[in-house]
């Protein structure tokens, strides 16, 4: 898939959520919604053209502008919803399609892999859900269509279907 069919699925699932029937257009880029998605799929694209120091750039001022940490190779599918953008760290192996991560959520290690070590993190399945303030750590699985609760621990792997709560996080009840 190119960029812009991946951002069209990013825009239609976002406006399909919030029971909207926007289009996509160009100038639609600068929801405020919308455009830290954007920017992690130009760095995404540009890494992937070999544009580095561009790429790298463009996470930074997505860093500085919405606080999202995403490292510029890390391997999203389309679909992507971040309702609210600050204080998110994605340091997941793979992310993939129709995953929605709201605010203070931190994907990553168990240690501080200043490598980037894919397989010392966690990878999210399809449809996944993962509410405020979540914390995913290690080389653990987020099955499809799974939730994490709000402010979960969340540090063994998840069963497709599935609702995780709670510290550390367990099946909800």
């Amino acid at each position: 898939m190119g960029m812009s069919d991946i951002l069209k699925e990013d825009w239609n699932r976002l406006t399909w959520l919030s029971h909207s029937v926007a289009k996509y257009r160009f100038y639609r880029i600068f929801n405020p919604r919308f455009f830290p998605v954007f920017l992690i799929r130009l760095a995404f694209f540009l890494q992937a053209s070999r544009l580095r120091i561009l790429a790298k750039l463009i996470s930074l001022f997505n860093l500085v502008l919405f606080g999202m940490e995403v490292p510029v190779g890390l391997k999203i599918g389309p679909g992507l919803v971040i309702p609210h953008t600050n204080g998110i760290v994605l340091g997941a192996s793979e992310i993939g399609r129709n995953v929605t991560i709201f605010h203070q959520v931190t994907l990553g290690a168990l240690m501080a892999d200043f490598h980037n070590d894919l397989n010392k993190r966690p990878k999210v399945g399809d449809g996944v859900i993962i509410y405020c303030g979540a914390k995913v750590f290690g080389p653990i699985t987020l099955g499809e269509n799974c939730v994490v609760g709000a402010n979960a621990v969340v540090l063994k792997d998840v069963l497709a279907d599935t609702v995780v709560t709670g510290i550390p996080a367990k099946l909800a009840s």
